[in-house]
């Protein structure tokens, strides 16, 4: 009887602990979905778009024009939750000497977000109906950075006669998940990482990433940039998780354009060695990480001859976010593919 009654006492208490957990848990879920829905209403209030938003037919997509001058320069940002923000450090510097326009895509930052696929045709729709009704008619310079640069390359293969140049940003080529696996034997699809993303997105509404994102450090963006992409980091995540589903069928619309014809053409290539974290998290050693970095610059020379005037700078102090490393190195070689388009423009109007 003893023993009964202390077996009894024994899952009374195991209950009253589970419920307890349950309740915990229960409480912490609630607590973070009114933390995301305050989150939410006060990036709203704080973080305006800084740019218009442009109706393109039953949604709204952010783009942020600033100094005044042709050809336009058009920025296209990778892979990620940053959209305009990653541009900071170069915006203005840029609009110094033509006008300079950031935008978010389909779901980032303070672009409405989408049902329809994404992937590089489909960005080029949405960025050719941007341009239009935001009046943008002159001369464009397409500005890729990594996933970016596949975005800009089969926008030119759709709406190229508007692009009369073209910087690419440690971009990424249209075959680099086979070319880098061969080299290294690793696994470089960014796919793998999907199921973080879905994840992610899925539980967005508990406030999770928004919390991550808080406590994510700033690395080398100005605390106010930071604050911005944090404050819409749980929204962004959509955008980004639906254009991770299509990378494949970005690359396969990429990889059908040959040719940038005669355009200005520089490709900007980061060669900073893996740090050890990196290599770590690549599963590389230092050699294999060497031999990674020699095929992502042939395939970045590959790109360089898309474009009878391309030329490849390798950029050896440069992680892959070239344009927050090193700033400079990106302002200068837009100053100088707008002065090749300017210099076209005149000797066209001699004629």
């Amino acid at each position: 009887m003893t023993k009964v009654t202390g077996w009894a006492r024994v899952r009374r208490w195991a209950k009253r602990i589970l419920l307890g957990l349950l309740a915990l848990l229960v409480l912490l879920v609630v607590v973070g979905a009114i933390y995301e829905a305050l989150g939410r209403k006060n990036a709203a209030a704080n973080y305006p778009p800084p740019g218009k938003l442009v109706d393109i037919g039953g949604r709204k997509m952010h783009i942020d024009c600033r100094g005044t001058g042709s050809p336009t320069v058009v920025f296209e940002s990778g892979l990620g939750t940053g959209g305009t923000i990653d541009w900071t450090l170069v915006h203005d510097r840029i609009a110094t000497f033509t006008r300079a326009c950031a935008y978010d895509r389909a779901g980032i930052m303070w672009s409405d977000a989408k049902d329809t696929p994404q992937r590089a045709s489909a960005v080029a729709d949405d960025l050719h109906a941007l341009l239009k009704e935001a009046g943008i008619t002159d001369p464009l310079i397409l500005v890729g950075h990594s996933i970016g640069g596949p975005y800009t390359r089969t926008y030119v293969g759709k709406y190229g006669e508007q692009v009369a140049g073209l910087v690419m940003v440690d971009a990424s080529h249209p075959d680099q998940v086979a070319r880098l696996g061969k080299a290294v034997k690793v696994d470089a699809h960014p796919g793998q990482a999907g199921w973080i993303m879905h994840t992610a997105t899925a539980l967005s509404w508990t406030g999770i990433v928004r919390f991550a994102m808080a406590n994510a450090g700033q690395g080398k963006l100005p605390k106010d940039a930071a604050a911005r992409m944090a404050a819409y980091a749980s929204k962004s995540v959509y955008g980004a998780t639906s254009e991770l589903d299509g990378f494949d069928l970005t690359m396969d619309d990429a990889r059908a354009v040959k040719s940038f014809g005669n355009r200005p053409l520089i490709v900007l290539t980061a060669m900073a060695p893996f740090k050890p974290a990196e290599l770590k998290g690549l599963s590389l050693k230092a050699s294999d990480g060497a031999r990674f970095k020699q095929e992502w610059k042939a395939l970045n020379a590959e790109q360089a001859a898309l474009s009878t005037r391309g030329r490849q700078q390798v950029v050896g102090d440069a992680g892959h976010y070239i344009q927050i490393d090193r700033p400079d190195v990106v302002i200068a070689a837009v100053r100088e593919v707008v002065g090749e388009v300017r210099a076209d423009a005149q000797a066209a109007a001699k004629k």
